[in-house]
């Protein structure tokens, strides 16, 4: 195992994390993307609401263009899974007791990273029915405001037994006027006043467990069997048996968690630990994208904001003197030298791919 020191270390790589990532980097601090693979976004068979991005990028091919970006800036991405993380106990004199000066330590399974400020981004997870089962993203979804437009006039159900999935049902009566809820054979759980609102919506509630599903030509959804021998048709659906929050990390850094189960948040991120932010579906929201890129970019601004060292307040200007030119620029050789051989620097790169630079900004001497 090696240490790796970094300015931020971000645990997650899924849109939130990504992005996250991306902004740390892009603003001069040395970064690692830690991500063990998997996730929501990377079950993806297509890719909807992001703009920009056409339907038939499935996730594994979004996720991987962004990493590709993140690493072209300067990041290190790191496949591994981050098994602990703890703060790093001060000493008298204000130095980190293992004295490599950061803050905190989080142990993956390949590497040990050292970070002055830690983004976690570990999501959550369905809560998966069953089985008889149609596939992921072929009839069996978990995100009715991504999905939901793929169902206009199409037979619809929802599986679960609770208030969420009630709701759920009635909502989709925006998009189509067939809609059953599915309880498996299950009692229902949802309060008194959501049963009235049901009784007065066109929604079928179904209490047979489902026995088979059938799949067209293309393995899409056709239709349920049922154990009273009854078959309902459907293209596809939701279910809505709940989420399991990934907040280990988060809980053995002393971080607040809502009675949700998710992690407790600022606007831009920050938990009730300095220096650990939280990002994506982990915290409180809409699961959605284009909101875990939002808030991705919101943190990486706020970790900026908090630790750049310029300008240099008047406060640090009497204890530490004016900002000399040996100061300044701001940012980690190796960072700076990635910037300007970037085919995105200003007027094309200024160090040609494979030239060594000496740091400077100019292709270094071979003398």
């Amino acid at each position: 195992m090696s240490d790796s020191e970094y300015d931020v270390v971000v645990v997650g790589g899924g849109p939130a994390g990504l992005t996250a990532a991306l902004y740390t980097t892009r603003l001069g601090l040395d970064t690692a993307l830690v991500d063990r693979g998997g996730g929501r976004a990377a079950m993806m068979q297509d890719t909807h609401n992001v703009i920009g991005v056409t339907e038939e990028t499935s996730g594994v091919e979004f996720l991987e263009t962004a990493k590709s970006q993140v690493e072209s800036y300067g990041a290190d991405v790191h496949r591994d899974f981050v098994e602990a993380a703890e703060r790093v106990e001060e000493s008298a004199g204000g130095d980190a007791a293992d004295g490599d000066g950061r803050r905190f330590r989080l142990d993956g399974e390949d590497t040990e990273y050292a970070a002055d400020n830690v983004v976690l981004a570990t999501g959550f997870s369905d809560v998966r029915p069953d089985p008889p089962l149609p596939p992921t993203g072929r009839g069996l979804h978990y995100c009715l405001h991504c999905d939901a437009y793929m169902f206009v006039d199409e037979p619809v159900y929802v599986m679960g037994t609770g208030d969420s999935a009630a709701y759920v049902a009635m909502i989709m009566l925006n998009f189509t006027d067939d809609v059953d809820v599915l309880l498996r054979g299950d009692d229902p759980e949802w309060s008194a006043d959501t049963a009235e609102m049901l009784d007065n919506h066109p929604v079928d509630v179904v209490e047979a467990e489902i026995t088979a599903s059938n799949r067209d030509d293309g393995g899409w959804l056709e239709s349920f069997e049922f154990e009273d021998g009854e078959v309902r048709e459907y293209r596809g659906g939701f279910p809505m048996l709940g989420s399991e929050y990934n907040t280990d990390l988060h809980e053995s850094l002393g971080c607040a968690i809502d009675d949700d189960g998710t992690v407790a948040v600022d606007d831009h991120g920050r938990t009730s630990v300095d220096g650990v932010y939280a990002v994506g579906d982990v915290t409180p929201g809409h699961n959605q994208i284009p909101v875990a890129m939002g808030q991705g970019a919101k943190a990486g601004i706020a970790i900026h904001m908090d630790t750049r060292p310029f300008p240099r307040s008047t406060d640090a200007i009497d204890e530490l003197g004016p900002v000399s030119s040996g100061d300044v620029p701001a940012i980690s050789e190796e960072l700076l030298a990635t910037a300007i051989a970037h085919e995105g620097h200003a007027a094309g790169p200024r160090v040609e791919a494979g030239e060594e630079s000496d740091g400077s900004g100019q292709p270094a001497d071979d003398d």
